[in-house]
C-alpha cells in the first residue's frame, strides 16, 4: 500500500477538499472520522486534523485524546484542529468578538519555519471561525499573524505539531497548495500517487482477489461505470459481464453510440432493450419522485431478469467513488446512507462487491480514464441522472415527449460541441415544460411546446452558477430547435444559480 497522509474529519465541510488538495500534489491520502483512526499505521506518514461545525468548549465538541496521535506523527490542525491542539494542552481558545469569515491576510510570516518555507508577507488565507485561540501554552510558538489574529498559526516547539487558524485548503487561500506541500515535505511522504500508478496496483489486485471468477456490472453509460468496467476488463477480460439497459430516457441515439464506444474498448456488453416496460410503468405519472421511484425499481428488475440467466457469477461490480464511501458514514462511524447497493438487488442474488474506484474523486477517475486510453465523449461526459429524461420532461412522460425532448438535446449538446463551448460548462440539459404557448409558423398560427436549455458552471455541483454562454450561440440554438424540432414553437434559457435552484429542474 502506498505511503499515506490521514485526514481525521470533525465534520468540516472542506474536509473532501482537503483530501483533494493532498491528491492534487501526488500524496495517497485518507479520510477518517476523528475517532476511528485506522489500526493499521505502518504507511501512515502525518495525520491532519480538519475543522469542524463545533467550537472546543461546547459539551457535545468533539475532543479525543489526541497525544498519542502528536508523539508518533507530524499533524497539522486546521481551524478547529488548531484549536483542539491548545485547547487541549492549556491553551485557551475564546468566542472571537465577531465571526471572521472571509480573506484575511498575513501580517507577519515566520520563513524560518518548515511549514511556512516560501509563504510570502501578506500572503492572501481564507478565515472561517468564529473563535480564536487567546492565549497559547508556554510550550507553543507563533509563527503567523494577520491584523485580527495574533495566532494564525503555531508550532509546538521542538515537536512535528503544527496549527493554522485559516483553511490552507480552499482557492482563496493563495499560499495554501504550498503550505500542504511544505507539510508533505515535512511528513517525508512520497508523491507518487498517480493515475498509472493507480492502474498498475489495481489491475493487479483485481487479479489476485478476482481470479477467474465472474463479475456483472450494470452500465449507466457514465464515467465512473465506464472506467469500472475498462479496470475490471484489463484485470479479468471476458470474465466481466457488462449489462447496458434502454429504459428510453436516455439521450438521442445514446444507446447504440455507448455500446459502439464500449464494444471498441474490447468489453464483454449486453445490451438490453427495455423502453417499453418503462414507459408502461410511467404511463400517467406526474409526481417526481414516483418517476424516480419507478425508474429504479423497473431497471432492477430488469438488470437482476438478465443476471439470472448468467452461469457462475459471484461478483457485483460497482462504479462506487470516494465521496460516496466518506458520505456513507457521519464522523461518528454510523451509516447515514448506503451506496453499497444498486437500489435494492434482491438478497438471493448473493453476490460479493467489487468497486475498483472507491478511493477515487471523481476528476481522479476522468484522469484514470484518460490514462486508459477511453474516448473523450465517456470521460468527460456532462452529469447525467439515473432516471435520464424522466426528470427532464415536467409532467407525465410518453413517447412523443421523449422524442421531442431528444431531438432538441440533441442540437443543444451538438452545437455546445461544435462551437467548442462543451469542455466550458459542468453541466448542459434542454428541459421539456408543460407549457404551451402562441407561435406563428409561416403563416400559420401554432401551439406548441416550450423547452428551457439550461447550462451551469461549478467544480462540484454542491454551488453551481449559469453559464453566461454568447448570445450568437443561444440565438443559433433557439433557430435550430424551433425550425427543426416538430412540436415545439419557443426556447427558453435558465439563469437561476444554485442555490436557491437546483441544477435539474425535478
Amino acid at each position: 500500500m502506498s505511503e499515506r497522509i490521514i485526514i481525521l474529519d470533525f465534520g468540516s465541510q472542506t474536509t473532501q477538499l482537503i483530501a483533494r488538495r493532498l491528491r492534487e500534489l501526488n500524496v495517497y491520502c485518507e479520510i477518517f472520522p476523528y475517532n476511528k483512526f485506522p489500526e493499521n499505521s505502518n504507511n501512515i506518514r502525518g495525520v491532519i486534523f480538519s475543522g469542524s461545525p463545533y467550537s472546543v468548549y461546547d459539551k457535545d465538541a468533539f475532543k479525543p485524546d489526541i497525544s498519542n496521535i502528536r508523539n508518533r506523527f507530524p499533524v497539522l490542525g486546521i481551524c478547529y484542529g488548531a484549536q483542539l491542539i491548545s485547547h487541549n494542552l492549556g491553551g485557551k481558545v475564546e468566542a472571537a468578538g465577531t465571526r471572521e469569515y472571509g480573506r484575511a491576510n498575513l501580517y507577519t510570516v515566520d520563513n524560518s519555519n518548515a511549514l511556512f518555507k516560501d509563504i510570502r508577507k501578506n500572503s492572501q488565507v481564507w478565515m472561517s471561525h468564529g473563535d480564536s485561540i487567546t492565549q497559547i501554552p508556554d510550550n507553543f510558538e507563533i509563527i503567523a499573524s494577520t491584523d485580527e489574529v495574533a495566532v494564525a498559526a503555531f508550532q509546538i516547539k521542538n515537536e512535528k505539531t503544527w496549527g493554522v487558524q485559516f483553511h490552507p485548503e480552499v482557492f482563496h487561500s493563495a499560499d495554501g497548495m504550498k503550505i500542504l506541500e511544505n507539510f508533505v515535505d515535512i511528513c517525508e511522504c512520497k508523491r507518487n500517487w498517480t493515475p498509472a500508478s493507480f492502474i498498475e496496483t489495481t489491475v493487479a489486485d483485481l487479479k489476485q482477489k478476482l481470479g477467474r471468477d465472474k463479475v456483472v456490472l450494470g452500465l449507466s453509460g457514465g464515467v465512473d461505470s465506464s472506467v469500472t468496467a475498462v479496470l475490471l476488463n484489463r484485470a479479468i477480460g471476458e470474465n466481466v459481464i457488462c449489462i447496458f439497459v434502454d429504459n428510453g430516457l436516455l439521450r438521442k441515439n445514446e444507446f447504440e453510440n455507448v455500446l459502439n464506444d464500449y464494444r471498441h474498448l474490447g468489453l464483454n456488453v449486453t445490451g438490453i432493450d427495455a423502453r417499453n416496460k418503462f414507459y408502461a410503468a410511467l404511463a400517467g405519472i406526474s409526481s417526481p419522485e414516483q418517476k424516480r421511484k419507478i425508474i429504479g425499481k423497473i431497471f432492477i428488475d430488469v438488470f437482476d431478469e438478465e443476471a439470472a440467466k448468467l452461469k457462475n457469477v459471484k461478483w457485483l461490480g460497482q462504479g462506487t467513488i470516494y465521496p460516496d464511501i466518506i458520505e456513507s458514514l457521519s464522523i461518528t462511524g454510523t451509516t447515514i446512507k448506503s451506496h453499497h447497493n444498486v437500489g435494492g438487488l434482491p438478497e438471493y442474488m448473493k453476490l460479493k462487491l467489487v468497486e475498483p474506484l472507491r478511493l477515487l474523486f471523481k476528476d481522479e477517475v476522468r484522469r484514470v480514464g484518460n490514462e486508459l486510453g477511453m474516448s473523450e465523449n465517456l470521460i468527460n461526459r456532462h452529469p447525467f441522472p439515473g432516471p435520464g429524461l424522466g426528470i427532464r420532461i415536467l409532467g407525465d412522460i410518453t413517447p412523443e415527449k421523449v422524442r421531442i425532448l431528444q431531438d432538441a438535446d440533441d442540437i443543444y449538446i451538438s452545437l455546445l460541441r461544435q462551437y467548442n463551448l462543451y469542455n466550458d460548462v459542468w453541466q448542459a440539459c434542454t428541459i421539456l415544460l408543460p407549457v404551451r404557448s402562441v407561435g406563428v409558423m409561416g403563416d400559420e398560427r401554432t401551439y406548441e411546446n416550450t423547452v428551457a436549455l439550461r447550462a451551469v458552471t461549478s467544480t462540484d455541483a454542491m454551488t453551481a452558477d449559469w453559464a453566461k454562454l454568447p448570445y450568437d450561440f443561444l440565438a443559433k440554438v433557439s433557430n435550430e430547435i424551433i425550425n427543426k424540432v416538430k412540436g415545439v414553437n419557443r426556447v427558453v434559457y435558465d439563469i437561476s444559480s444554485k442555490p436557491p435552484a437546483t441544477i435539474e429542474w425535478e
